[in-house]
């Protein structure tokens, strides 16, 4: 394991994990925020990194305003794309790796089954786009990039950030006494974040390289995925289904997006948790985290 990491969007429900993970395992972890790099600004980020002198880099930073997107397409590109491409850059100056998180939307979602790293990409936006560019501008400048598609993230960190997660917009709809009506014609593979960090430190360690999905391993529509939601804490709003007809976004998304973890579990990583028991440490993380300070 590297001596010396780099960890960028600490602050997110992802990038929390990935610092306390590879902290856990004995490395010098330096976490990184907007505040403290813009990684769209190619001199600062190949300054920090020269400075820090880190052996892995870990990417957890992103815009991932996918509606927004359509609207400003430049600024997904400069997040998602070029910003990677200073990352790479960098880490090629320092002789550093790069750890890239990616996303299912780079699939349109056609094929009905979990998705491998062998099927063909076809973004279906300029989020998907730009996320897409990111993975292709990192294995450009860089020979043993690791790339890591995931899906739906959800953490204990999503309680500290503005947007949260599913799980959490899901409990606040649920104390607003409203129906709730979620799609049930779009199916991901919803991924707890400790639990992606946990996989991620495993690939490291494997010097495993080139593209990975760590999904969820369980593909669930979203209408599926809020059941089991309020199932495990106990809740039983009025929950109805809709379709894409119906809820209209200005981006369009895969309709079928679960990744498929079988590469990953072939390299010898251990197996993603059932969803349901993701959720439910989820819930008891959340309760620990909302807990009182003793006095």
């Amino acid at each position: 394991m590297a001596k010396r990491v780099v960890v960028l969007g600490k602050g997110g429900q992802l990038g929390v994990e990935l610092v306390r993970v590879f902290a856990e395992r004995g490395c010098q972890v330096t976490g990184l925020d907007r505040a403290s790099v813009d990684i769209t600004n190619g001199e600062r980020v190949e300054k920090i990194l020269a400075e820090v002198d880190p052996e892995l880099v870990l990417n957890a930073a992103a815009y991932n305003q996918v509606d927004i997107a359509e609207r400003e397409p430049n600024a997904a590109y400069l997040g998602n794309a070029l910003a990677v491409r200073n990352l790479a850059l960098a880490c090629r100056q320092t002789d550093a790796r790069l750890v890239h998180f990616s996303t299912d939307y780079v699939f349109d979602g056609t094929a009905g089954r979990p998705y491998t790293e062998a099927d063909p990409t076809h973004p279906l936006g300029a989020y998907a786009v730009s996320k897409l560019a990111g993975e292709l501008y990192a294995q450009a400048y860089l020979g043993n990039a690791l790339i890591v598609r995931t899906c739906g993230v959800f953490g204990p960190g999503g309680l500290r950030t503005a947007r949260g997660n599913f799980v959490e917009l899901m409990l606040r709809l649920a104390g607003s006494g409203q129906p709730i009506r979620v799609v049930e014609d779009h199916v991901a593979s919803p991924t707890y974040a400790p639990a992606l960090a946990e996989r991620t430190a495993e690939l490291v360690e494997k010097k495993c390289s080139g593209v990975f999905h760590v999904g969820g391993g369980t593909p669930i529509s979203w209408f599926d995925y809020a059941k089991l939601i309020f199932r495990a804490a106990g809740l039983a709003p009025a929950l109805q289904a809709t379709n894409e007809r119906e809820y209209r976004t200005q981006a369009r998304r895969p309709k079928y997006s679960a990744l498929s973890n079988g590469k990953m579990e072939s390299a010898g990583v251990t197996p993603m948790p059932p969803l349901a028991d993701a959720v439910g440490d989820y819930l008891v993380a959340r309760q620990r985290f909302l807990q009182p300070p003793a006095s």
